[in-house]
């Protein structure tokens, strides 16, 4: 089953989807598989990571922002390669084990997409199989 979500991000972020996800595992009614979160988007991505204190965000973010700077060199023309930067480090997609119509996520874990070039209206993808 493939579900498709939106999502307004204002700001660079990481918005916690772990919620739809679960959602789409339910629905999909499958009980053993498989559930890919996928982002369609260059400037954005999606991880896992902790969800219990947001202070994990806030220092993700902060350490994103000094790993990948803006810089005077960078040619790309819409301004926004440290934003490519973070997507490609971070990555598109996460896979997660389904075992007995759940989501085999680990206790302080949740799933984020990931913005780097906001303002955005985006769009998210999970496939549950």
């Amino acid at each position: 089953m493939l579900y498709e979500y939106s999502l307004r991000t204002p700001q660079a972020d990481f918005y916690d989807i772990t919620a739809q996800v679960r959602d789409a595992v339910i629905k999909s009614g499958v009980t053993d598989g498989l559930c890919v979160v996928f982002c369609p988007h260059t400037t954005a991505g999606i991880t896992i990571n902790e969800n219990a204190d947001p202070d994990v965000v806030h220092d993700l973010l902060i350490g994103l922002e000094k790993a990948f700077p803006d810089r005077a060199e960078f040619r790309h023309m819409e301004g926004n390669s440290q934003a490519h930067l973070k997507a490609s480090c971070i990555g598109s997609s996460v896979t997660i084990l389904i075992q007995a119509g759940r989501s085999l996520l680990g206790t302080w874990q949740g799933v984020y997409f990931c913005e780097f070039d906001p303002p955005r209206q985006r769009k998210f993808y999970i496939r549950v199989m």
